[in-house]
């Protein structure tokens, strides 16, 4: 498996460092599948009210460094991290750390749409109400603010009730992004999330809005094999 490169190495963690908008550090990260090296010391910094995009050929280690930045490769059996990943200068490894409460503050959209088995409407919801929040105003009001900021309301709208499994996959897609926006996570990871929408709705108004949304309240991290896409994200 190929290396994934490093952005930028540090030699050092210091409060200054977050203090001047860094977000998240990462410092001397290798992961290993199995006793396979995947990733091999990659270290950079990750600012605030960004996006950074990864860019680089299918096996070269994109994906699981992304899903190492919120600990989903925890749940894979054999694998092992070694080195640090800070987040607001907390190490995400310590093991004192909540894993649950990572993953609260660090939300995925995956490349492959998931939604539950349930409606529109509780699939966009189903984070608030596990995180706690029970006004149904608040939940409401997050729901529709949620799929418009993921280019999905006008479509779904008057169908809320409905199941989620009756959507097309680009709808789907969009309505996992949606859940991820709908819980405010300080921190979102894209992998390839938009790979099966089609090319007319990757250049809209909507599209771009998403990013921005990314942007301005949390920091957006992608990952992408298709150069141009990135390109036109940064933009």
């Amino acid at each position: 498996m190929q290396n994934l490169n490093p952005v930028r190495k540090s030699e050092f963690t210091s409060l200054e460092d977050f203090s001047n908008g860094v977000k998240i550090k990462v410092e001397n990260f290798s992961f290993y599948y199995d006793g396979v090296q995947a990733i091999k010391n990659v270290s950079m910094d990750i600012k605030r009210n960004q996006v950074t995009g990864i860019i680089g050929p299918s096996g070269c280690g994109k994906s699981t460094f992304l899903r190492s930045l919120n600990r989903m490769n925890d749940v894979i059996l054999g694998s092992k991290a070694e080195g640090r990943i800070l987040i607001d200068d907390k190490n995400i490894y310590d093991p004192d750390v909540d894993v649950v409460e990572i993953r609260r503050r660090v939300g995925m959209v995956f490349q492959k749409s998931n939604p539950f088995p349930k409606s529109i409407f509780d699939n966009v919801s189903y984070g608030l109400k596990i995180n706690g929040i029970k006004d149904k105003c608040i939940i409401e009001n997050r729901v529709i603010e949620s799929l418009k900021e993921a280019a999905l309301w006008d479509e779904v709208k008057d169908r809320l009730h409905e199941s989620a499994l009756k959507l097309s996959g680009g709808q789907q897609q969009r309505l996992c992004i949606a859940r991820c926006l709908a819980v405010k996570p300080e921190v979102i990871l894209f992998d390839e999330p938009l790979s099966n929408l089609d090319a007319k709705l990757r250049m809209e108004s909507e599209y771009r809005k998403l990013v921005a949304k990314a942007v301005l309240s949390a920091i957006g991290i992608v990952v992408t094999e298709e150069r141009e896409e990135e390109r036109r994200r940064g933009e």
